[in-house]
């Protein structure tokens, strides 16, 4: 993925007209000191732009506008340096349509005992003005995130740092198009949706193409691309003699580097964020799309089969939340269990297309039957995924809103070789145990479909859910089924209130 370091948040220091000039002055050199440090800190992935401190209805007003219509700006944080009468900000806050952080912080971090006086205690009152400024948020009843504590101590850094990465996926998000080939695989529920009501609320649109359109472009594909990406293959991955030049499955891997030149040539000239496609439409390619895929989404493509057009949104979040960092975000389906009461494990996979980001070792390109689509056998990368700690996110239709389902699991090393099995591999240990996870997510309505994250955690899904006003069920370590189903008929009421 790209560097976010294009996108920025503005830092806008509340206070008033009352304190006199030489207080506004040194709240001034304050808050650009804050805001500097801020944007010089290598954790946070973003720039932090200072913006002069806002004084009255008109200025805050002004700057909030500003904000909304400057293009790179992903969110604002707000700090109140003094006191800063809340009304003035009530029409600057109907106004605002970014996401919004409050730090409540302070410029000191201790209190001088022996030398604090009266203009001190003036100047140094964000203990006071942020309750003042959180009362009006609270009840104009608009999402933020509040981050407390000093302001150079490394947990205020990093939570800033997973809001700024939340407020970049929701910025990807809008504007941005998902291409959905063919139409979803038959009688399938969960994998449907409103894909109207998911463009008015989160800014994403989703269309479909004819799978001829992608045929067009794959046929436009010249001998000498075919040939440069081959030899890619052959530097990036491990090759067998039946799929290395003049083996007698290259003509599978050759149709393969086809088909991803093509679907990338597609995406490009559509300027797409994801796709999803089918195995029940594949008219005119002569394999269902794999390799492809797998690097595709390697690349920052979000993706999901069987026309499953949700996942390849919440996948391409994660990727840009996880921008720059060690793991991957990757199209996940649970495809079978390991009841072993010791050692309970599900087994995650899908047919060909999972992101090789997940890897432990070097990948096996490789040429096998499938079994459906009733079409060529079709390249793939083979390979077990790295263990650690990871998460399931599942983003799904409820009929009166989305809900998106998090369980938290252990990544784990496969210490099976698995050799009938030429797919890519991933075994997780669900959180809290298998049976509870398992069973509160079939509660929560989860889908078979998911994005596993080896280096999200449930706070960036958290603060993104909020900026989306998207209604979040986590599974995990604290989860106990009896207060679970309790906990989502809460939830159920609180949305139909809401709504």
């Amino acid at each position: 993925m790209s560097s976010l370091k294009n996108l920025e948040v503005w830092f806008i220091t509340g206070s008033q007209d009352l304190y006199g000039e030489e207080t506004l002055k040194q709240a001034a050199a304050h808050s650009e000191e804050i805001a500097a440090f801020l944007n010089s800190n290598t954790n946070i992935p973003v720039q932090v732009k200072f913006k002069p401190i806002v004084k009255n209805t008109t200025e805050i007003y002004d700057t909030i506008v500003a904000a909304n219509t400057e293009q790179n700006c992903i969110g604002i944080i707000t700090w109140m340096h003094t006191f800063s009468p809340a009304k003035m900000w009530i029409r600057g806050l109907q106004a605002l349509q970014k996401p919004l952080l409050h730090l409540h912080t302070q410029f000191n971090r201790d209190i001088p005992w022996d030398t604090m006086d009266m203009d001190f205690m003036n100047l140094n009152q964000s203990a006071h003005g942020d309750r003042e400024f959180g009362f009006i948020v609270s009840r104009m009843k608009i999402a933020r995130k509040v981050v407390t504590g000093y302001w150079q101590d490394e947990d205020v850094l990093e939570r800033i740092n997973i809001w700024a990465r939340a407020a970049a996926a929701w910025h990807d998000w809008q504007g941005a198009k998902f291409v959905r080939f063919g139409d979803n695989m038959r009688y399938v529920a969960v994998t449907e949706g409103d894909k109207v009501e998911a463009e008015i609320k989160f800014g994403f649109s989703v269309n479909t193409h004819g799978i001829g359109d992608l045929v067009e472009e794959i046929d436009a594909v010249t001998e000498d691309q075919v040939n440069a990406i081959l030899k890619e293959y052959e530097n990036l991955y491990v090759l067998n003699a039946d799929v290395s030049e003049g083996g007698s499955k290259r003509k599978q891997v050759y149709d393969a580097a086809k088909i991803e030149l093509g679907l990338r040539a597609f995406l490009e000239k559509g300027n797409y964020k994801g796709f999803t496609d089918t195995f029940e439409d594949l008219h005119g390619l002569v394999q269902l799309p794999g390799l492809a895929v797998q690097r595709l989404m390697q690349d920052g493509y979000g993706f999901a089969g069987e026309g499953d057009w949700k996942t390849p949104a919440i996948v391409r979040a994660c990727k840009i939340m996880a921008s720059g960092y060690e793991g991957a975000n990757a199209f996940m389906e649970d495809y079978t269990y390991h009841f072993d009461p010791k050692n309970a494990l599900v087994l995650g996979s899908h047919m060909l297309e999972v992101d090789a980001s997940l890897a432990s070792d070097k990948p096996k390109l490789e040429v096998h039957p499938l079994g459906i689509g009733g079409k060529d056998d079709p390249a793939r990368l083979v390979f077990n995924a790295k263990g650690g700690k990871a998460l399931n996110a599942s983003l799904v239709d409820m009929g009166d809103r989305f809900r998106l389902v998090v369980n938290t699991v252990q990544g784990i090393d496969s210490k099976e070789d698995l050799p009938k099995l030429p797919v890519a591999r991933v075994l997780w240990q669900p959180e809290p145990d298998m049976k509870t996870a398992c069973s509160a997510w079939i509660y929560a309505g989860g889908a078979h479909h998911t994005v596993y994250s080896q280096n999200l955690t449930p706070e960036y899904l958290e603060d993104f859910a909020r900026i989306a006003n998207l209604e979040l069920i986590l599974i995990d370590k604290s989860t106990k089924l009896d207060q679970f189903e309790k906990d989502l008929r809460l939830s159920e009421i609180y949305y139909k209130m809401k709504h």
